[in-house]
């Protein structure tokens, strides 16, 4: 029998109706038309082709390649369909030679519906020899391609891999494709359609707000104390995790976490690939688990019960910061995303675009992403309008970010820029060049050492700045050299330069508008709002009595064994806001559980009769 979309969505999946765009989308594909589909993380793109993959197959089209860059997505949505009744399988580097020799024989007898792969492997002579095969069969139904950023240049994580998947439509080209992202500006939105040749794809593009996700981002002053009270406050307990810039930083993170009594495991691309596993595997699998990282953890983890996500150090681009904090709350449920940034931050992403060895245009695209994320971070406004806005969608005030909670004081800084940019001169009319304290400190009329040792205490422009705070003047030149106003020269110790953009600011045509420095929302008691409560181990989705909730509790203990026996993390078996809604009806036979969201046929077949053990057990 073949199943409509909504039968699938019921009966496999185990939800009663589609959520935004996702049903207009499944039809087109379902059709045989190409897509482009923007989602948010945790909007559901999975469904957007996993429903179509069962459709076209019951209706004898064949299989649904799936192309992932990663293999921990692969494992969890190949066993999370096993869970659902799917014939789902991946080819990757961790089978066996007879493993995927096996996966390779039931591919080519159309055993499979979906089959997960790197794109590294999808274009391989051997794996287009066997796609060849099911072509000309008629059994090659549909390719997905998940992640489809990476193909962009613009991207936040370009994978040149990505490229030589035009393959598929030069060579399969009645075969429609959907493409999927969390994250494409305009820019990249253009490049992901030239390069994988969807110039006749519908274009699907659902908001990218993320109603439950609270932004805070903080000047940057002792970065780990701001960090350890922001979790000690706010999320202990919780799971998390923290970006920061390099492998070392990431290493002593987690120790001092582990020190102050929060669990916390390291990833990197320096750690070896049996340890990186095992901590993913663990952060997966446990409740509780702060995972300190490089930006080389993330993609495709689909862990919901993720209660915050912090920076502690600025990513490249809103597209990078805003598909990293999407990891928070993908299950809906109120979280966090909380970043710290200052100066340095600045000066070494600027620093790494002008090293880099890329064209002029394309460096120039790189620091506009940058000052949009700078005029983020330095924003007064709300926070959320800013992010949206620059995904092309306009909202109004939320009322759930820091600027919206504590509305922030603002002052003219062009005076003190102007002032700042003439000490440069002027030390540099006196044959040097220096770094940003000893500029200050000329400015705020500190004899140093240094600075009498130079004779600069007898500049115009000592001490005219007396009045203005260090803070205050790390602002001001965040925002110049963000501008392109001065420049940091890394190859002389990170010395200041002027440029010809410094002109305008020193005749005044150009207004320096800045936010005043105020504490962190994490170091003083945060007034917030009931929308952004942190969560907890122990935390429902839903308000639950004390009896609801040992039902709770003991569902939970239940799915733990059954995820650690079937090797799975334990929300592929059932979602949290699933257990909820188990423990407020109290079901008493199968009839009772049927209709709660997330337990579709297969799953009340395989476990409806030990969830009502466990009811009948408290």
């Amino acid at each position: 029998m073949i199943l409509s979309i909504h039968l699938i969505l019921q009966e496999v999946f185990g939800y009663d109706a589609f959520r935004g765009p996702q049903q207009a989308i499944i039809e087109h594909v379902v059709a045989g038309g190409d897509a482009l589909v923007l989602m948010p993380t945790g909007g559901g793109k999975s469904l957007c082709y996993q429903i179509p993959a069962i459709a076209r197959e019951q209706a004898g089209q064949g299989i649904t390649v799936v192309i992932s860059p990663l293999i921990a997505l692969m494992h969890d949505q190949v066993g999370a369909l096993h869970e659902a009744g799917i014939k789902a399988e991946f080819l990757n580097s961790t089978l066996s030679g007879e493993q995927a020799t096996q996966v390779e024989r039931r591919l080519l007898r159309g055993d499979i519906t979906l089959l997960y792969a790197a794109p590294e492997r999808v274009t391989t002579p051997r794996f287009l020899a066997q796609l060849d095969s099911l072509y000309e069969r008629g059994k090659l139904s549909l390719f997905a391609i998940d992640e489809a950023h990476c193909v962009s240049q613009w991207g936040h994580d370009f994978r040149p891999e990505y490229r030589a998947l035009t393959v598929l439509h030069e060579r399969y080209g009645s075969v429609p494709r959907i493409a999927l992202t969390a994250t494409a500006d305009a820019l990249t939105r253009a490049d992901i359609v030239e390069r994988l040749q969807l110039q006749d794809a519908r274009l699907f593009i659902s908001s990218f707000d993320r109603p439950n996700i609270s932004y805070t981002i903080v000047e940057k002053r002792d970065a780990t104390q701001q960090l350890l009270r922001f979790i000690t406050s706010e999320h202990m307990g919780d799971a998390g995790i923290v970006y920061c810039q390099s492998r070392k930083r990431v290493e002593d993170i987690a120790n001092l976490l582990c020190d102050e009594g929060i669990a916390a495991l390291p990833y990197h691309a320096g750690l070896e690939a049996k340890v990186r596993q095992a901590n993913q595997d663990q952060f997966l699998r446990s409740e509780g688990i702060v995972m300190v990282a490089t930006i080389a953890f993330g993609m495709g983890i689909d862990k919901p019960d993720v209660r915050f996500v912090a920076h502690l150090d600025m990513p490249k681009n809103i597209e990078g910061y805003y598909q990293e904090t999407g990891r928070a709350g993908r299950d809906g449920q109120a979280a966090q995303a909380w970043m710290c940034y200052g100066l340095q931050d600045v000066v070494n992403q600027r620093r790494m675009i002008d090293e880099s060895p890329a064209g002029e245009e394309f460096k120039q695209g790189l620091r506009g992403k940058l000052d949009a994320l700078l005029g983020l971070a330095e924003a007064t406004d709300c926070r959320r309008v800013r992010l949206l806005h620059y995904f092309d969608e306009e909202s109004k005030a939320c009322g759930n970010c820091d600027n919206c909670l504590h509305p922030p004081a603002v002052w003219d800084g062009t005076d003190a820029a102007r002032k700042l940019l003439s000490t440069i001169y002027r030390v540099q009319q006196m044959g040097g060049s220096y770094g940003a304290v000893h500029i200050m400190d000329i400015l705020r009329g500190k004899s140093t050492e240094k600075v009498t040792q130079r004779g600069h205490e007898t500049l115009s422009t000592f001490g005219i700045g007396a009045d203005l705070s260090e803070v205050q003047l790390r602002g001001v030149l965040r925002q110049l050299i963000a501008i392109g106003a001065v420049a940091v020269d890394a190859q002389a110790f990170n010395t200041l330069q002027l440029t010809d953009a410094s002109r305008a600011v020193l005749r005044g045509e150009v207004p320096v508008q800045l936010r005043a420095s105020v504490s962190s929302p994490a170091e003083r008691k945060a007034k917030r709002s009931s929308a952004v409560h942190a969560g907890s181990v122990g935390k429902t989705p839903i308000a639950l009595d004390a009896a609801a909730q040992t039902r709770y509790t003991a569902l939970k203990a239940w799915r733990g064994e059954v995820a650690k026996e079937h090797n799975l993390p334990a929300y592929v078996i059932f979602h949290d806001a699933t257990l909820a809604a188990i423990a407020e009806r109290a079901p008493l036979s199968l009839d009772d559980l049927q209709g709660i969201s997330g337990i579709g046929a297969k799953k009340l077949e395989a476990y409806g009769e030990e969830v009502l053990r466990v009811m009948v057990s408290v």
